[in-house]
Formats: C-alpha cells, structure tokens, sequence
C-alpha cells in the first residue's frame, strides 16, 4: 500500500489509552464530530489544566540554551500561561478550586527551580511537531506523541527519555507510554535511548527510573491494538463493555446529552464543556 499519511489510522499513547478503557469513550473523544459545528468535543477538568500548563513551561526550555534556561521565573512563565486555563476555560467551576491548583503548580515549580535535575543538562530536540513514524506501512498504521524532554548524554552520545508527571497517582507499570515515547525517539531522531524516567514533580525532586522496554515485543503489542482501532473505525463499532457505561465514558455522553456547559472553541478547534461531576453522581445514585 501507498504511504499516505492523510488515509492512514492515527494512534498516540491517549488514543490507545482510551480505546483501551472504553472503545465509547474512544470515539467520543477521537472520532465523533458534534453535527451542528462538525467540530470535535473535549472535556476540561482542573487535573487536565493543571498538567498542560506545567508541561508547557517546562517543554519551552528545551529549545533554550542552557543558560538561558531559569533566567525567568518558572512560576512567572507560570502566571502568563494560566490565563489560558483560568475559570471555565480550565474546568475550574468555583474560585477556591482554582486557587488550590495553581497554587499545586506554583509549588511544583518553585521545587524544579531549586532542583532542576536534567533540565539544567543538554536537551535533543526531535525536529516535528509531532513526532511520528509508520508503525505498519502495510496496514497504513502511524504512531504519533510528543515527548516530554530528551536528555542529551555526552559521554554515551545517547538520549535519556523523561515524561513529567503532575498527577499525584503513580503511573502503572503496564502503562504503554514509554514503550511509545521508546519507539518514537528511535524513529524519529539518530541517538539511541540509554534511560527511561517519570519525574512526579509534586511529590519528589529525583527521577523514578524505569527499565528500557523489549521494543520489539512492545511494537508488536502496539501494533496488534492499532489494528483492532482501525478496524472499529472501518466498521464504525464503539461499544462500551458495560450495559449501562463506565466513568470514562458517561461524562462524555453527558456533553451529548446536553447537560455540560459550553465554554468556547479550542486551539484545535474542538468544542470545549465543562461538566458538574458531583451533580452528575447526584442524578447517577439513588438514596433509598
């Protein structure tokens, strides 16, 4: 088959992840289109708005040289990009919750300030975009993400992958996101992988390593759920395996049942919504 990247399926560690949790909740996010605006729809929540403003800092100094990497205050940068995030926008439905993340955030990078580790090292930066490469060029597969930071390791002339974490739950060790992010830094820049590390910003100022993955064993894998995507996407079945739903696809069935609020249109031009989770556990349960 012909490469031709705008036929081909698309798979990224959260659309594998989604697929994955609930096939429902996959399309809900990846592949339906609201009918009135044909725009796709997303659900901020203040976890979600806390981890892209923190990755947003700390991914802009990996195009900075060393030394001109903390002559601005992180938790200034901080301060500029909330605004994107601020209130609805973040899924922030009271100021006081509000509050309470960004002062998470401002926490968290006043400890990357006083103990910034490999950021204050060499960086490779991966010349896309978005990193990707064929994963099958037979079945028309592509794998994508963007890593975090790619550590530059003079003396091996190799690269150390490190995914920030700003959620306060460690990630599970069956996770496929480094054996993704693995695969991508192979294939799409020349220095080979000498270290995978999560560093859990809220709770430590060290890297938590984790072992290298079998990429062959792990591409495979990969691959075999791309597969069962691209064939979801070909016959149209996203079924949920719950009669009645699951929490990774209700709150996005709430939106279609018009019971999230509009907030605006996004960077990627999605529709944004916020939802009440805790009225939605009210009309979910019973007192009996």
């Amino acid at each position: 088959m012909a490469e031709d990247k705008y036929t081909a399926t698309w798979v990224s560690h959260t659309s594998i992840r989604d697929f994955i949790d609930c096939p429902r909740a996959y399309y809900l996010k990846n592949v339906y289109r609201d009918p009135k605006t044909r725009h796709k729809i997303k659900l901020v929540t203040p976890p979600l708005a806390l981890g892209s403003v923190i990755h947003e800092v700390l991914e802009s100094l990996s195009v900075l040289p060393v030394e001109e990497r903390f002559k601005m205050s992180l938790v200034e940068k901080f301060h500029l990009i909330w605004s994107k995030v601020s209130g609805k926008k973040g899924g922030f439905l009271n100021e006081q919750t509000e509050n309470t993340y960004k002062k998470r955030g401002e926490e968290m990078l006043l400890k990357v300030m006083q103990n910034p580790g490999p950021l204050r090292k060499l960086a490779v930066k991966i010349k896309m975009n978005l990193p990707y490469y064929w994963l099958s060029k037979e079945d028309n597969i592509i794998l994508c993400g963007k890593l975090d930071w790619l550590e530059y390791d003079e003396s091996s002339d190799s690269v150390h992958i490190i995914d920030f974490k700003t959620s306060k739950n460690e990630e599970d060790d069956e996770s496929l996101q480094l054996p993704i992010y693995c695969l991508l830094a192979t294939n799409c820049q020349s220095k080979p992988v000498r270290g995978v590390h999560y560093w859990y910003l809220e709770k430590s100022t060290e890297l938590t390593d984790k072992p290298i993955p079998d990429l062959v064993e792990k591409e495979s894998q990969i691959l075999d759920i791309a597969k069962k995507i691209k064939l979801a996407r070909q016959l149209n079945v996203f079924k949920c395996p719950h009669k009645t739903g699951c929490h990774v696809c209700r709150p996005f069935e709430a939106v279609l049942r018009g019971e999230a609020e509009y907030v605006g249109v996004g960077s990627y031009r999605e529709d944004i919504y916020v939802l009440d989770l805790n009225q939605q556990k009210e009309k979910e349960s019973i007192i009996l």
